[in-house]
């Protein structure tokens, strides 16, 4: 099927009404299943998608990802910037930021059956999602508590400008919950309220200081030293 023909699919799957969550399409069975975060922000958002059922087969699927900035079927549209034609993922540079003009993403596989074409709209800063926080530390703090230290996620473009706060949750070896504190706005924290001679499991969140989006993961578990009060 002609290039043309196939982005003129994707324009016009664009024009029906998008049912689903934004960020994440509703996508009937033979759809592929597509989602966006903006974990680099304000740099670029980056689109996944998985394989359509129709796609099973020795052949290799190609995709054709297009975007525009609004739904209008008018809006000029632009490359999805894919690795290769049989990635599914691709990413959008040059945000605009604090639009409320949702950006829309179109997705078209090319099989061996014929051709399916997915879409999904999105205002990036609804779809913010940092990374992990890295480079978790702990330091007991003889007798006084557990210093614990952690860096932005180095995917984040400018931690200094588009700030981060952070979330810390803690427990005790061998007990059953988290204990959390947060926000924090500083890349480093005191816990008081831990026992002495107690080691502690410690991971750390990360979201964007004006609340846009989601909050990041859990860090990778840090676990003090030594025991506390030694």
């Amino acid at each position: 099927m002609a290039p043309r023909l196939l982005l003129a699919l994707a324009l016009w799957a664009g024009c029906s009404p998008c049912s689903g969550r934004e960020g994440e399409i509703a996508s009937a069975p033979t759809q592929s299943r597509v989602w966006c975060w903006a974990f680099r922000y304000p740099m670029a958002v980056d689109c996944f998608w998985t394989l359509p059922p129709a796609a099973n087969s020795t052949r290799p699927t190609a995709f054709i990802a297009t975007y525009r900035l609004g739904v209008a079927a008018r809006g000029e549209s632009q490359p999805c910037l894919q690795p290769t034609p049989e990635a599914t993922s691709c990413t959008i540079p040059d945000v605009q930021m604090f639009s409320m003009v949702p950006y829309m993403l179109n997705i078209t596989a090319v099989h061996p059956g014929g051709s399916s074409s997915s879409f999904v709209t999105f205002v990036p800063e609804h779809i913010i999602k940092p990374d992990p926080p890295e480079g978790v530390h702990l330091r007991p703090l003889h007798g006084q508590g557990l210093r614990v230290q952690w860096g932005p996620p180095s995917s984040w473009p400018f931690p200094e400008i588009f700030s981060l706060k952070y979330w810390i949750r803690y427990k005790r070896h061998g007990a059953a919950r988290f204990r959390q504190v947060g926000p924090i706005e500083a890349t480093s924290f005191t816990l008081r309220a831990v026992k002495p001679h107690a080691r502690y499991c410690v991971q750390v969140a990360a979201r964007d200081l004006t609340d846009y989006g989601q909050s990041s993961h859990w860090s990778l578990p840090a676990t003090a030293s030594g025991p506390l009060g030694q």
